[in-house]
């Protein structure tokens, strides 16, 4: 685990070399890239890991090529491990934050009646997948409110509802992929812990951009990408499961022959570690990708990206704020590198094809991904910008002369 000692803050942080990181991104030569909370541009290391594996698959074949390349396929569970400031037993390959979600939902056994307690701002899928427990199992789904000034969950008031329903499972999303509020996970936890409540978090816009540490978060489960702030490839995520989901036996409902071993004609025992989540078929060459995006997010080190990133989008918000018919969406004290912002007299495909149009990268939110937090602020869509530390301010201001130039028009 990481040493939180006093001796390493006594050292200044080096300041990124933003020359040298552009330089290793091939994407920044052709597009300004706003769009790492959908996808981060891949750093050549990353791009270098698979393209030598996929070299290497037509010369000797899959299984024997995972072979010669146990080693460095192992970096991935230790580096993510030291990113979350836990051990590689801990850490499980998985193909989406999605299916690391399903996987963790799937090992807890709800009966009718079981209460999940969540949040206002959970991710989609993650809602589909609460509302889908409930149609099948009978599950009751309470949603705490959130805190009147804006900051996120109320977590006094989520508190309460842990005291009042002893829910069989308490889940929050980090950073939502609707805007840049960033919710106080690390404060849902202490009190989960108190509680001895089971504990999943969706960290899947988070991790790359904010430190995480499992161990101050008081998570139990945690799920997340490696393509989007961690820059890594597409198809890839992984589950963190706690000491404490392991010894009490949590496994997901279909374990393969990879996370468990069949012992006799009638049993089987799972595996003592988080490869219990896992399967048996892995894309190699993505999984080594994600190794490699890994080490170069630790290379980078979190602390200057923590600072970086978000002070690009709050220099972006800033600007579109100021742009009279914009109305930025974010909520909170510090908001994360997702501003989103919605604007007068367009129809969403056709803004964010001018902004494509003018080499900039984007996304758009609609309604249907966030009912409750698009409900009170009164929009249908917006459109969601996410620099990252390879950006530059110049870009930040191009792109807000561009909204600014075609807010001035309607269409």
């Amino acid at each position: 685990m990481k040493n939180h000692g006093s001796a390493s803050l006594s050292a200044p942080e080096p300041l990124l070399d933003l020359a040298a990181l552009r330089a290793d991104t091939p994407g920044c030569e052709s597009v300004i890239h706003f769009n790492n909370a959908g996808c981060g541009l891949m750093a050549r290391p990353v791009l270098q890991a698979m393209v030598d594996h996929l070299h290497l698959e037509a010369a000797i074949s899959g299984y024997e090529a995972s072979a010669a390349r146990a080693d460095e396929v192992a970096v991935f569970h230790a580096a993510t491990a030291e990113l979350l400031n836990t051990r590689p037993g801990n850490i499980a390959f998985a193909a989406s934050a999605t299916h690391a979600y399903t996987k963790a939902l799937s090992a807890i056994d709800f009966r009718p009646g079981d209460v999940v307690l969540t949040t206002r701002n959970d991710f989609i899928s993650n809602q589909i997948a609460f509302l889908a427990l409930r149609r099948r199992h009978g599950v009751r789904i309470v949603h705490a409110p959130d805190h009147p000034d804006g900051s996120g969950v109320d977590v006094d008031a989520m508190a309460a509802l842990m005291r009042a329903h002893r829910p069989r499972l308490v889940a929050a999303t980090h950073v939502p992929t609707n805007s840049g509020l960033v919710q106080p996970v690390a404060e849902i936890g202490r009190h989960c812990r108190e509680l001895g409540l089971l504990y999943l978090v969706d960290a899947c816009q988070s991790v790359g951009q904010l430190p995480i540490d499992v161990e101050e978060i008081g998570c139990d489960l945690l799920t997340a990408t490696c393509r989007k702030f961690l820059r890594g490839p597409r198809g890839s995520g992984f589950l963190y499961v706690s000491d404490r989901v392991l010894e009490a036996g949590y496994e997901p409902l279909f374990i393969d022959m990879y996370g468990a071993r069949w012992v006799a004609p009638d049993r089987y025992r799972a595996v003592d570690t988080a490869a219990r989540f896992e399967e048996w078929e892995f894309p190699y060459a993505t999984v080594l990708g994600c190794a490699a995006a890994v080490r170069y997010a630790l290379r980078v080190r979190q602390a200057p990206v923590a600072r970086r990133t978000p002070a690009l989008a709050g220099r972006l918000r800033e600007r579109l704020a100021a742009v009279p018919g914009v109305r930025t969406l974010d909520r909170g004290p510090a908001p994360a590198a997702l501003v989103t912002f919605a604007v007068e007299g367009w129809e969403p495909g056709p803004f964010k094809a001018a902004m494509d149009a003018r080499g900039v990268n984007s996304a758009l939110s609609y309604r249907e991904f966030a009912q409750f937090d698009f409900a009170d602020k009164e929009v249908q869509w917006c459109l969601r910008m996410s620099p990252h530390y390879y950006n530059t301010e110049d870009e930040v201001d191009r792109v807000a002369d561009s909204v600014a130039e075609l807010a001035g028009r309607t269409r």
